[in-house]
């Protein structure tokens, strides 16, 4: 590039857009400290004792709430900051959409959902996380637009985001590399969910289920997707869905491949 245009060599990335970068032979990471540092001063947090978890454990919300106001233009900057932190951060993902109304290959792929975990419209929310290579690579948090009935049916919803996704990350990754992607599977530790994936006609309790929520039988019937279960204990998108103690948080945090960064 440097034969056809006029530029300089500045070597290895540092940082970008509020992401600090490290590269060296063991591999590169991705953080915001700074970002993160400046955020909690503009917070009035910068002295605060740090916190092991982001929510506190079996904490529900409420349009009711009688704490006192704040300033809504505050809050929803901050929060909107937050979603920012979200890029390197995946395990604030929940905590920090919980908070935020608009919530809305080769790669592996955790699916997981709570049931009915909003106590005002009793939606679900869906976690999604694909990971590449052991490093997770894309996640999702997301309120789930109509009620389910079951656990089965919020996690059936929940898989289905999760195939859409893989979907456009097969094609992502044929275009990179130019080669058809493995099959990508699934983890979902709800037997009735995969029972349901592999034939939907069969199952008398999804015949209330809307149309496009079973694309995922498509996909699975092509053999673009395999769904497999996974104990609960395993399920990494558990850190997606809800709020989690600090023994289960530190975990999940870790397994997912977030690291210190000194």
């Amino acid at each position: 590039m440097m034969e056809r245009f006029r530029m300089s060599d500045l070597g290895l990335l540092h940082f970008y857009l509020g992401i600090e970068v490290r590269q060296n032979a063991s591999g590169i990471t991705l953080s915001q400290a700074g970002y993160a540092g400046k955020l909690l001063e503009r917070a009035g947090m910068a002295e605060c004792n740090p916190a092991l978890v982001p929510m506190e454990p079996q904490l529900k919300l409420s349009k009711d709430s009688k704490n006192p106001v704040t300033d809504a233009t505050f809050y929803r900057s901050i929060v909107g900051c937050l979603r920012y932190l979200v890029h390197t951060r995946p395990d604030i993902s929940f905590a920090v959409g919980y908070v935020f109304k608009g919530r809305r290959l080769g790669a592996d792929c955790f699916s997981d959902s709570d049931m009915a975990g909003d106590m005002d419209d009793r939606k679900s929310t869906t976690g999604v996380l694909f990971s590449l290579g052991g490093s997770p690579i894309t996640w999702q948090s997301q309120k789930q637009k109509t009620v389910a009935l079951s656990s089965c049916e919020a996690e059936y919803i929940a898989a289905t985001s999760a195939a859409c996704q893989a979907t456009w990350l097969r094609r992502l990754l044929e275009d990179m590399i130019r080669k058809q992607s493995d099959t990508t599977t699934i983890y979902i530790d709800n037997k009735s969910v995969i029972q349901l994936c592999k034939n939907h006609v069969f199952h008398d309790q999804s015949k209330h289920i809307e149309v496009r929520y079973h694309f995922i039988c498509e996909c699975v019937e092509s053999k673009k997707i395999c769904v497999e279960h996974i104990r609960t204990e395993e399920q990494l998108a558990d850190i997606l869905i809800k709020p989690l103690g600090r023994t289960r948080f530190q975990e999940l945090r870790a397994r997912i491949g977030m690291v210190d960064v000194k």
